[in-house]
């Protein structure tokens, strides 16, 4: 068996023997990927700070507990967040609701323009409708930057499972945003 090297091991270590200073460092490192993660499954950016805040909560309590060599730690935490996301997915699905909740808009801020806020606005909505499997598998992928190995073992399927995953989803993706045109730089006035 391969040990796994694992860069948060001694951050991870100092969290469990209660240094502040790691505990802070712990957060700094990891919330900000955890919070992305969330928003991007759950569309909702009230949802994705519980979530990670939960995750990191309980990577706080784990650590003590905490045996480097049978994953990383990251891997581990992804994990944590993607179950708290996919909780909060399924409790959603048993209360139907007549209209979607009001949101902020999670597009590019405004100096980007109307038009890319729109197109924001249209490929989160194309994500939310994928499968939970596809969205998650593309999250990791795309937004996450996780190798597929790493997406794969996350989630617990073959790297063959995860680029059929990401295929489907990719081909979704294109299908629900087909008639969007590809932007282009404006051009002289010919003068």
């Amino acid at each position: 068996m391969v040990a796994i090297v694992d860069p948060d091991e001694e951050l991870v270590r100092r969290v469990g023997q209660g240094d502040p200073a790691a505990s802070q460092a712990l957060v700094a490192r990891k919330l900000p990927r955890i919070l992305a993660l969330a928003q991007r499954m759950l569309g909702d950016a009230a949802e994705a700070e519980d979530v990670a805040q939960e995750a990191m909560l309980r990577a706080w309590r784990q650590a003590p507990k905490w045996r480097p060599g049978q994953a990383r730690f990251d891997t581990w935490l992804h994990r944590v967040a993607l179950n708290l996301c996919y909780d909060r997915l399924r409790r959603r699905r048993e209360i139907p609701t007549d209209a979607p909740p009001d949101r902020p808009d999670e597009g590019p801020g405004p100096d980007r323009g109307l038009l890319a806020a729109e197109t924001g606005a249209r490929v989160t909505a194309a994500l939310k409708r994928l499968p939970d499997r596809q969205r998650e598998a593309i999250v990791l992928c795309h937004y996450q930057e996780l190798s597929n190995i790493e997406a794969a073992a996350l989630m617990a399927i073959s790297v063959e499972a995860l680029e059929s995953l990401l295929s489907r989803g990719r081909r979704a993706l294109r299908q629900a945003l087909s008639d969007m045109s590809p932007i282009t730089a404006p051009k002289g006035d010919g003068r």
